[in-house]
């Protein structure tokens, strides 16, 4: 479990020339309901319900249409929150490799450039710029725009994927941390929250012991579950009965150890539900709701500019992707916020589309509209007696 881990794998020239554009949507679904083979590399499908993201042909049970969101590439469908099945393993197209589809240019050369010294020090921003005939704070843009980062939190994250790819193969932590381009042991362990989300030996072992405690309570919208690790809230469900939330819960982290504990978890249940009511404004780092969540570091720039609305207001996808620098970008963030796992202490149902309609939240679009309503009540209270 961490609070910030980001992993983004190595983006390669492909071999292969591919299409700069996505096939339309009608296209792209017809592809996906026949599993068609032809069609993979050209777009890849995501699905919200379980975070996935597949090659067209994939085999898995087939997803429902609402469900599903198409990418240009492996890095947008990452950027938006996805991560990759398992089953198909879309990051091994084509040859073992993932392929720089949908990215421009520039982008794809000065991933390859900055990934060239392969744990030495990588060139410049500037000097990478120069070649790719950019200035940095164009390719800084273009960056962020494509990948939901910019150059230097992609260069970390190689770091920590190159870090734990050796720990995966059995390399010892010493020599795999100066593999990667750790300066020193003191640095990996400084940071293991944010390069494993726990020690390396525990990493090296598959993440084996993790333990999670669960409560489950009445709420105003249903069923609240509460479920957090010795660091922090690690998901806070809402539903409409225990057996299906926990069921998500045990979805959501398959190698845990998952205990059901009332009494442990009552002091954070109050936090939460204060939220929940509009009694208290969200902030990621308030001590009686610390935060044990996986994200990448675009959807945590969502989640924190979430935070930022005021209670009962919202905000559209595209008003928040221009708050964050990263215009152009509203539907990554509209699957920032359908990942996120703390539902109130993030405040996901702040977000809306294009209209203002309250399109699209994973507990229901009546439970956002409960929300926000219980939030402006809050509000006018709160403003009456002062």
């Amino acid at each position: 479990m961490t609070q910030h881990s980001l992993s983004l794998p190595t983006v390669a020239l492909a071999s292969k020339t591919l299409p700069d554009a996505l096939p339309d949507e009608a296209t792209c679904w017809q592809a996906v309901q026949r599993r068609d083979r032809s069609y993979n590399g050209r777009f890849w499908f995501s699905v919200r319900t379980t975070g996935v993201y597949c090659l067209p042909s994939c085999a898995a049970r087939p997803p429902l249409r609402r469900n599903v969101d198409f990418h240009a590439s492996p890095d947008a469908a990452e950027a938006a929150g996805f991560r990759a099945c398992k089953r198909c393993k879309p990051r091994d197209w084509p040859n073992g490799s993932g392929a720089d589809v949908g990215l421009s240019k520039p982008v794809a050369l000065a991933c390859k450039l900055f990934d060239s010294n392969n744990g030495d020090t990588p060139p410049s921003l500037a000097e990478v710029a120069r070649k790719v005939g950019l200035t940095p704070g164009a390719l800084s843009k273009r960056f962020i725009a494509e990948l939901g980062v910019n150059p230097r939190d992609w260069l970390a994250a190689r770091k920590r994927q190159r870090f734990r790819k050796a720990l995966r193969e059995g390399e010892a932590v010493a020599d795999a941390l100066y593999g990667a381009g750790y300066g020193s042991p003191s640095r990996v362990y400084e940071t293991s929250d944010k390069a494993l989300g726990m020690t390396p030996a525990t990493y090296a072992k598959g993440g084996a012991g993790a333990h999670i405690d669960y409560t489950t309570v009445d709420s105003d919208y249903g069923r609240v579950l509460v479920a957090a690790t010795q660091k922090g809230i690690a998901a806070v469900f809402l539903g409409d009965n225990d057996r299906a939330l926990e069921k998500d819960l045990k979805h959501d982290f398959p190698a845990a150890d998952i205990t059901r504990n009332d009494d442990v978890l009552a002091p954070r249940v109050k936090g939460v539900l204060a939220r929940l009511y509009g009694r208290k404004p969200s902030a990621l780092d308030a001590d009686d709701v610390p935060l044990d969540i996986v994200g990448t570091a675009f959807q945590w720039k969502v989640w924190k500019e979430l935070t930022r609305i005021p209670p009962g207001e919202t905000r559209t996808y595209g008003e928040i992707a221009r708050r964050i620098g990263a215009p152009g970008s509203a539907r990554a963030v509209g699957r920032a916020c359908a990942t996120n796992q703390a539902a109130g202490v993030i405040p996901c149902h702040r977000a809306v589309g294009s209209s203002g309609g309250l399109t699209g939240y994973r507990w229901g679009v009546a439970r956002k509209e409960r929300l926000l309503a219980a939030e402006r009540l809050a509000e006018g209270r709160r403003r009456s007696s002062t």
